[in-house]
């Protein structure tokens, strides 16, 4: 019996062509999802009891680790866990350490997208033992072409060094399209003569996009974002560079878009030169202000307020809760753009009783512990939502890339 655990956009195809290929199959997943033809747990332990095979196909190491660490106690003696989503090769070695040692684990993510997913035309990078490799690799055929390329580990690290290359080279076609189109080059024909060069096939496979707009999401911007800082190291400087390009524009909230947005979002950002910014990391505004703007290496961070996800006051009457709270979303802000308070060069501060002002400038003093940024203070007779008693802005200096 087969254990499915995770079923996005490409685990869900992935496991209905196991139910086709006639596999005895129960599936998982966070949110509920049912799989026509496969039992359906309600638990990751209820999932792998009975499994011989465990698949997980999840979003990122973390899940993976969480998921894999609550399915350890209930796997059966000599079971087979194949890892199949992208976490990179330490990622895999933590997760041997998390199982048991007669489980198997056999690491082999995936080249493809959903429409591969469900046509079984993924290549698959199979990294395992020679035992484990030959007891899944019929149940991978089923997914696509397998290509066994080491021991533990190998699948993915040849998963990141290929997406490496793929990915970059879109994000830098994105670039390259939008500079020309700022100096008057006509961006059709660039893209017929670049047709025409070793770059055709990416060309070709991109256009409807670029033309059209982004189709469905097959790949998402932010699954690759997060891809390229597996992937990315300090010698790496293209892929360092597309993954801040890409990380940006999951901040500007195109996350969920298929990876060809990143076309539109490097031409606007290349014809104003200011980025902005919506992380995902704090509530979402009411689309009336962004929460951040940068341009070049200066961030320009909006008023933050005690308001939560609702639009409701936190710690209405207390300016201790207020304050911490706002310094927190502050602190999510600026670390999206790889920022901390040392990096602040300005901040103003709007409170709504300065006799209060002790209360805030003990908190204060618990965020920005170096040499203070330059500061307004001033006091006014009421914010825009009754029960606020602060808000603050601030300007920061985003450090350089190491």
């Amino acid at each position: 019996m087969i254990s499915f655990l995770g079923l996005g956009r490409m685990g869900a195809p992935m496991a209905r062509r196991l139910v086709t290929a006639g596999h005895k199959v129960t599936v998982w997943n966070r949110t509920p999802c049912v799989i026509e033809g496969a039992a359906t747990a309600s638990s990751v332990a209820e999932a792998v009891a009975e499994a011989d095979l465990v698949i997980t196909m999840l979003s990122d190491p973390a899940a993976v680790k969480r998921v894999l660490s609550d399915a350890a106690p209930g796997l059966r003696r000599e079971a087979l866990v194949v890892e199949m989503s992208t976490i990179g090769p330490e990622a895999v070695a933590e997760v041997r350490d998390r199982l048991p040692a007669q489980v198997g684990l056999v690491d082999a993510p995936v080249l493809g997208s959903v429409g591969p997913a469900a046509d079984g035309t993924l290549t698959v990078l199979a990294g395992g033992l020679p035992g484990d490799l030959a007891r899944c690799r019929a149940v991978l055929e089923v997914f696509g072409q397998v290509r066994e390329v080491g021991g533990p580990g190998a699948g993915a690290a040849m998963k990141l060094a290929v997406m490496s290359a793929l990915v970059p080279a879109q994000v830098l076609l994105a670039e390259t399209l939008a500079s020309a189109g700022a100096t008057g080059v006509d961006t059709g024909a660039l893209l017929d003569v670049l047709g025409e060069t070793p770059l055709g096939s990416l060309v070709e496979r991109v256009r409807p996009a670029i033309e059209h707009g982004p189709p469905e999401t097959r790949y998402a911007l932010g699954l690759a974002a997060k891809d390229l800082l597996l992937a990315s190291h300090g010698t790496q400087t293209l892929a360092a560079a597309a993954r801040d390009r890409l990380t940006e524009a999951v901040s500007a909230g195109l996350g969920g878009q298929d990876l060809t947005a990143v076309f539109g979002y490097a031409g606007t950002a290349g014809r104003t030169g200011v980025r902005k910014l919506n992380p995902t990391s704090v509530p979402a505004t009411n689309g009336y202000y962004s929460h951040a703007a940068r341009t070049g290496n200066l961030l320009f961070v909006s008023g933050q307020v005690a308001l939560d996800a609702e639009g409701r006051v936190v710690g209405e009457g207390d300016m201790t809760c207020q304050s911490e709270y706002v310094m927190e979303l502050l602190a999510r802000i600026l670390a999206d753009q790889g920022c901390s308070f040392d990096d602040v060069t300005h901040i103003r501060t709007f409170l709504t009783d300065m006799s209060l002002l002790r209360e805030y400038g003990d908190v204060r003093g618990r965020y920005f512990t170096g040499e203070p940024p330059a500061s307004t203070t001033v006091e006014v007779s009421r914010l825009f939502t009754p029960g606020l008693l602060i808000e603050i802005e601030v300007v920061a200096a985003i450090p350089a890339a190491p």
